[in-house]
């Protein structure tokens, strides 16, 4: 027997026994990173989903608010949720060195099958591609598990300790495998044949080199174990410690465990349960944060699930139920994307054809026109500039429209569905800024659907298409260039995010001094301050333009990143099918298609930061949408709650307590009755409840105790818009909006006819004065109704309450700050409205409510004094010590009114310099015969005071009033 043949069948034998071993490697080198990847990925996502829910489960779930057309509002996060315990800064250090020295113990590796490689090039000794494979994409693996616990808070989680043991147990059979494998007789793997190389009869240096480097991975991975369990058992033993002192030391009668409810509480249940105003979730606070609906100041830090948790809220707006065809035009761009995904395919593979039958390497002889064609046809519909894409986009902008519509008026009926307490705490600007972002999520759903995805898509593809139609090398290159050229984008988006806020405020700035100087153009004149401002804007302009540099400084710096990351991917792969196409391995035509793919490839992954900036700037601004959805009303209508379908105007106030702050109630045992047909007239100081009463019988806000009752009926036992129907309001300061006169006329009864109108108007002295306009009722009364004056936008009120034909009336200083003969012809128009109504009249000037049929004089929340004008005088109390001061104040300012006329006219006749002394006294005899008319009036009101009787009973003593005027010397100011 030939000695050599003899040797061969000696080794064959170590060498079947190890194939189990060496199948073991391979497989499992293959699938190493990928199994530790999809687990990180699953127990990462569903950490943040729990993690998200645990948080929320403070959240009130007894009852479900629904927003405009049914559809759910998101319930709001409760205060008391558990706060998520975290790591102290130096264990966070020790986790993140030792993960790192995991990470670098892969690198090692590849160092030592690089330097295996060039010490035995002559014998051609090649790892494999499972090994390379193996290496690279575990590094990957373990590098992004490291920037996990950098970049997230709180780090390490149970997603890093799950996936330490997984990669320690997986780690413990790798070596496992490479001991059985390398103990024994073995080949040494070569190019093209794993088992070709050399015969080894016992482990190489090369080969110790390696298990040592994996032994010390497996130490250093059981060194993450033992410290974070360790870590987290001393946690929760520390943890359970302070909640057995805190438990210790809380007093047994503290609130939450007095016998009958709270021991310090209300009487009346809790101070923030139902009716308070205090829920709005609103800063109480100087440094309290801003409701979530206000310009964000800073960048919000969600995690992903809260974001799509909270935007699911959204999508019974955005989904088109109520139309069949537009669910159909969903599903076909669906359809169409996905069709679009294959011709990004086709179109590199149909170059490489055309290629290789141009080269010859095909059996194809002649021109190739029937491949052109078709390339000419996959360009002619790829992209979103294509055909494809151009179809998709015209048929979904119907999609959108829908989307925008129902969202826009669900969030504007919301906004007006909201209670008082929110309307007088919004900042306008504001919420009108928020209600404008409707666009901004479809802007955002349809940058995710259409551009993102499909690019994630791409990718994905792409690194299965390399896989098939190359081989494991080039997917591993793609997949390594886009881990790291999208994680380069989001941190590089991130860090230009704080500089971009920085050039935009600083735009704002410039805006702000521009518009300031020009306002204050008069002050700038007078103080010879052009110089100044001049250089305040030039530092502004230059503070901007500083800023606008590092933009675009920023801007270029990423680009130039992203394309140095893609471009050495592109080499790598470039020189390895350069190699295959060479050596035979490889036709021409596949290395066109790898040139074609990766420039696909590298137009939407350069688009990537541009996506990633647009899409964070619409998360933000759909945010501030989804807040303001998040806010809830305080008045609503209880459940079977009844319609309110006539009413007489019978109102009764039955010991109703109320508060704005629960510091300072507002109303404390308000008791009153208006009979139907009456007039009440609410008096006293300001502060002491009077808008609050009419602001609770309105239904703005609730009583925290006693009744409100109409016409018998508790306001909250019948529904708010049947109960409103029934009140019209004549308010102090009357708003019109910027629409003709008609309009706002009708507006409280649209289906008025303008016959109607007329004599609305007629009833309310306005018709005439109407009719004295150019354009008459078509008249546009301007923002706010600024082009009519007080009194004219007053009966304009009026008249429209009028047409209203409300039983009850509420006048809120209907006369206020108004000349005497505009308050005649209102007072007139109250007149007849008041005809067979009940109405509440809220008046400081007291002498236009001395007809009311009863007056409720209202001192800190309580009616201190009741009873007709005559009634309160005669008390003497504090009704009649306000009247007294008003006569005083009315004479005083009338008398001031006199003396002033007579000043100016003694300074005219002085400047004539003719007949002074005779005209200056002739003068002084005309004031005495002229001033008693004008202090007729204050005197018998001075009288009615002191004897206490109604003022239209006392007899005018003007004489002696003129008589001690016309005592002052004569000429005399």
């Amino acid at each position: 027997m030939d000695p050599a043949v003899g040797e061969l069948a000696a080794v064959k034998q170590p060498w079947v026994s190890n194939r189990t071993a060496q199948s073991i490697l391979t497989h499992l080198h293959y699938a190493y990173p990928i199994v530790l990847l999809g687990f990180f990925l699953v127990t990462f996502t569903a950490r943040s989903i729990v993690t998200a829910r645990n948080a929320n489960t403070g959240e009130s779930s007894t009852e479900q608010t629904l927003g405009p057309g049914g559809k759910p509002l998101p319930k709001t996060a409760s205060k008391d949720a558990k706060e998520i315990l975290d790591f102290s800064r130096p264990r966070k250090l020790l986790f993140e060195w030792l993960s790192l020295a995991v990470t670098l113990t892969f690198l090692g590796n590849t160092i030592t099958v690089i330097a295996h490689a060039l010490y035995a090039r002559s014998e051609g000794w090649w790892c494999g591609q499972a090994v390379v494979i193996y290496l690279v994409g575990s590094f990957m693996v373990f590098a992004l598990l490291l920037i996990s616990m950098l970049d997230t808070k709180p780090s390490p989680t149970s997603a890093h300790l799950s996936t330490w043991v997984l990669a320690t147990v997986l780690e413990i059979i790798l070596l496992g495998a490479s001991f059985a494998l390398y103990s024994n007789a073995h080949r040494e793997p070569k190019v093209g044949d794993p088992r070709g190389g050399e015969l080894e009869r016992k482990m190489t240096e090369w080969e110790i080199t390696e298990v040592s480097l994996d032994l010390v991975r497996i130490i250093l991975l059981l060194g993450l174990i033992g410290f974070y369990a360790i870590f987290m058992l001393q946690q929760n033993y520390q943890q359970k410690k302070a909640k057995a002192t805190t438990e210790e030391t809380t007093s047994l009668l503290g609130p939450d465990r007095a016998e009958n409810g709270s021991a310090v509480g209300p009487a009346n249940g809790s101070a923030q349960g139902y009716g308070t105003t205090q829920q709005n979730n609103k800063p109480q606070k100087p440094g309290a944060a801003p409701a979530g609906w206000e310009k964000p100041t800073t960048t919000p830090s969600r995690s992903w699930w809260e974001y799509i948790r909270g935007y699911s809220m959204f999508f019974p707006y955005l989904w088109p139920s109520k139309d069949r065809r537009l669910q159909i035009v969903v599903v076909v761009c669906f359809i169409i994307m996905i069709i679009q995904r294959g011709v990004q395919v086709l179109v590199p593979y149909q170059a490489g054809v055309i290629t290789d039958d141009l080269s010859g390497e095909t059996d194809h002889e002649g021109m190739p026109w029937k491949a052109i064609c078709l390339y000419i046809l996959f360009r002619l519909l790829q992209g979103n500039n294509g055909l494809l894409g151009a179809v998709r986009s015209i048929i979904w902008v119907p999609v959108s429209q829908y989307s925008f519509r129902e969202l826009s008026i669900a969030s504007f009926e919301h906004v007006h569905s909201l209670s008082l307490d929110f309307h007088l705490g919004k900042k306008t600007g504001e919420v009108l800024s928020a209600l404008g972002k409707g666009n901004a999520i479809n802007n955002f759903l349809e940058s995710v659907t259409f551009q993102v995805l499909p690019m994630l898509v791409d990718l994905c593809v792409a690194i299965a298409y390399f896989l098939v139609q190359f081989d494991a090398y080039y997917a591993l290159v793609v997949a390594v260039v886009t881990f790291w050229y999208i994680y380069l984008t989001i941190r590089m988006a991130q860090w230009r995010a704080e500089i971009r806020r920085e050039m935009v405020n600083s735009d704002r700035e410039v805006d702000a001094v521009k518009n300031d100087s020009m306002v204050s153009y008069e002050t700038v004149k007078y103080f010879n301050a052009e110089e100044y401002e001049f250089n305040r804007y030039r530092e502004a302009v230059k503070k901007y333009q500083k800023a606008e540099y590092s933009v675009y400084l920023s801007l270029n710096f990423m680009n130039v990143a992203q394309n140095l990351v893609f471009m050495v991917g592109l080499m790598i792969s470039s020189f390895i099918a350069a190699y295959q196409v060479t050596t035979g391995q490889l036709k021409v035509g596949k290395f066109v298609a790898l040139l074609t793919y990766m420039a696909q490839l590298q137009g939407p992954l350069n688009f990537f930061g541009t996506f990633y900036r647009m899409i964070q700037s619409a998360m933000i601004n759909s945010e501030r949408m989804l807040e303001l959805f998040k806010e809830k009303p305080t008045v609503v209508d209880q459940p079977n709650v009844m319609e309110l379908p006539s009413c007489e105007g019978d109102i009764r106030f039955s010991d109703v307590h109320f508060s704005y702050d629960t510091r300072k109630p507002a109303l404390h045992g308000l008791d009153f009755r208006c009979p139907p047909g009456t007039t009440t007239a609410l008096v006293g100081e300001s502060g002491g409840g009077k808008s609050t009463v009419f602001r609770l019988l309105f239904r703005f806000y609730n009583s925290e105790a006693g009744t409100i009752q109409v016409d018998g009926h508790d306001v909250q036992d019948v529904t708010i818009d049947s109960l409103r129907r029934h009140i019209g309001v004549v308010p102090q300061d009357t708003v019109l909006f910027n629409e003709t006169l008609m309009y706002n006329l009708k507006y409280a009864n649209p289906s008025a006819t303008d016959e109607q109108v007329y004599a609305a108007c007629q009833a309310a002295s306005i018709h005439d004065k109407i009719l004295t306009f150019p354009d008459g009722y078509q008249t546009k009364v301007g923002e706010r109704g600024l082009r009519l004056s007080g009194g004219e936008k007053q009966r304009v009120a009026i008249a429209r309450t009028i047409l209203k034909d409300p039983r009850i009336i509420l006048l809120d200083e209907a006369t206020a700050a108004l000349d005497t003969e505009t308050e005649e012809h209102i007072q007139e128009a109250l007149l007849t409205l008041a005809q067979g109504r009940t109405m509440l009249v809220i008046a400081h000037r007291l002498s236009t409510i001395t007809m009311a049929d009863q007056i409720l004089v209202l001192h800190e929340g309580r009616v201190s004094e009741r009873g007709t004008h005559e009634e309160l005088l005669a008390m003497k109390g504090r009704y009649a010590s306000m009247w007294k001061k008003q006569v005083r104040a009315q004479r005083a300012a009338e008398e001031a009114k006199v003396l002033k006329d007579k000043a100016e006219r003694l300074r005219r006749e002085s400047r004539d310099g003719s007949a002074a002394v005779e005209q200056g006294s002739a003068g002084s005899s005309e004031d005495e015969r002229e001033a008693p008319a004008p202090n007729a009036r204050p005197t018998g009101m001075q009288s009615a005071v002191d004897s206490g009787e109604p003022m239209a009973t006392q007899r005018p003593v003007a004489g002696a009033r003129g008589q001690d005027d016309g005592r002052a010397p004569n000429g005399h100011p």
